[in-house]
């Protein structure tokens, strides 16, 4: 884009990027595409030879745009999608983190009691037999049960992961998935942040150029299987003359302010800003709920885990505390 701002053709773009470029994978790519627009294939086929690096959408806007000779403002338009898509995805991202390492530091600390701790305290307590509580016997019985089965255990867990890194278990795991969107809030931030993400892909092929149902066609692998199916139907609805604000309504695909913008993007005709400003404007909601989420389930996680491992320190004591009174 840079370059195509400064007046350099697309030829010499693409071969000033293949002498740039250092990285042997991306370096060929880009090679592959010099050769086959020296050979008088258009950009965009020279793209669409090459789908293990471009994207149907990507190389969609630049086809659409090799019809008007406006690819710089294209490929702009597509910068700016690209990077909207990557900020909202960094915002959730983030918001994550806190979480995923807090369970996952907890969960070693707990590991290690269980596993390692625990064992060598129930040597201490064996003789004690019935006199113990009910619960430090249970750790007991866990303690004794590591030590004799700990390489079982191992195994399984072990087996376990192998499982669900396989292609039945990311299977399983994508239906388990699947079932939050029954829940009542996380289900309905799903699927906004679906929906904003449809918005923005078609807003900036509608922009581009590129007709509606095809654009709509396209985008229809961006949306989970929840939803792909009224996308479809709309879809067809739009191609037998529905409005598209009433086809996506139809369907549950708007949100009542998304629906709003749709119905004044057809009122002046202009669809394609429209559906961008609809995704602004759910973007940021998610960002929002997200961050407001972290604020709330950070403290709740921290003191679940925080009375877990009390839980375990208090049972691996409680028979000395119970010893000491006896003694007094």
């Amino acid at each position: 884009l840079a370059l195509l701002r400064s007046g350099v053709g697309i030829v010499e773009a693409v071969e000033t990027l293949v002498e740039k470029e250092a990285r042997g994978g991306t370096r060929e790519v880009l090679e592959r595409v010099r050769t086959a627009m020296s050979e008088g294939q258009t950009f965009s086929a020279a793209l669409l030879s090459q789908p293990q690096a471009f994207s149907p959408l990507y190389v969609a806007s630049v086809r659409a745009s090799e019809r008007t000779s406006n690819l710089a403002e294209a490929l702009e338009r597509y910068v700016d999608y690209a990077r909207r898509i990557d900020d909202v995805k960094g915002k959730l991202i983030n918001a994550a983190i806190y979480p995923v390492l807090l369970i996952a530091v907890s969960s070693l600390v707990v590991l290690f009691l269980l596993a390692y701790v625990v064992p060598r305290f129930s040597h201490v307590y064996e003789d004690l037999g019935d006199h113990l509580p009910i619960a430090s016997r249970w750790m007991l019985a866990w303690g004794q049960g590591i030590e004799q089965h700990g390489l079982l255990m191992l195994a399984g867990l072990g087996a376990t992961i192998a499982l669900a890194l396989s292609a039945p278990g990311r299977r399983l795991g994508a239906r388990a998935f699947q079932h939050l969107w029954s829940l009542p809030a996380v289900g309905e931030r799903m699927r906004v942040f679906q929906l904003a993400r449809l918005y923005r892909t078609l807003g900036m092929l509608l922009r581009g150029g590129i007709a509606v149902v095809q654009a709509l066609d396209m985008v229809q692998g961006l949306l989970s299987p929840a939803l792909r199916p009224g996308l479809i139907a709309a879809t067809r609805g739009i191609r037998d003359g529905l409005p598209m604000s009433a086809a996506f309504a139809a369907q549950g695909l708007t949100t009542a302010v998304s629906m709003r913008m749709l119905s004044v993007g057809e009122r002046t005709g202009n669809m394609g800003d429209m559906l961008e400003r609809a995704a602004a404007f759910h973007d940021e909601e998610l960002a929002r709920w997200a961050d407001r989420a972290t604020r709330v389930v950070g403290p709740v996680l921290m003191l679940v885990m925080g009375v877990l491992i009390g839980a375990i320190v208090v049972l691996m004591y409680l028979p000395i505390f119970q010893l000491a009174e006896s003694i007094q």
